[in-house]
């Protein structure tokens, strides 16, 4: 009797070990499936961000190393390259759950344009001024200020982006 206990609880354990095997092939249901897609086109979308955004970092980073090189041709190119990066991001499709989120990078990339485009033109203006001495410096201040409010709404708008993704996982 002793072995035809063991006998019934090995048949027993073979009988749930295929059974779970068995549940492990079922096809997801429809729900399940359309979750799992949604979740990896979000994954998709912002690894596209994430990759988009290390270059915009890169273009401005190169920027920031021309502006203390005094090199306004650098700048320039750097800048064009931040602006490649900001049109791919405006360009990628986002899910619909993630609209909002792409709005706010798109804000925040728009803002760091207008102020890029700001501090090249007001820095192009005082270099040719330099030999003329035609720089009205009595609006240097209201144009620096102006270029870092633009600055500093691009990185509020992309720091509430990352922190609404963030808030997603």
């Amino acid at each position: 009797m002793n072995l035809s206990k063991r006998s019934f609880l090995a048949l027993a354990c073979s009988g749930a070990l295929a059974l779970s095997l068995i549940a492990g092939c079922v096809p997801a249901s429809p729900a399940a499936k359309a979750q799992d897609e949604a979740q990896a086109a979000n994954r998709a979308y912002m690894s596209s961000v994430n990759e988009t955004m290390s270059d915009l970092d890169k273009g401005l980073e190169e920027f920031v190393t021309a502006v203390s090189r005094n090199d306004v041709v650098t700048m320039q190119t750097q800048a064009e390259r931040a602006y490649k990066a900001i049109d791919k991001l405006k360009e990628t499709d986002a899910p619909e759950a993630l609209a909002d989120i792409k709005n706010d990078y798109v804000e925040g990339a728009t803002k760091l344009q207008e102020a890029l485009n700001d501090y090249i033109a007001l820095y192009t203006e005082m270099q040719a001024a330099q030999s003329t001495g035609s720089f009205d410096f009595s609006t240097f201040g209201t144009r620096v200020a102006g270029v870092q409010q633009k600055y500093d709404e691009g990185v509020a708008a992309l720091k509430k982006a990352d922190e609404a993704a963030a808030a997603l996982q």
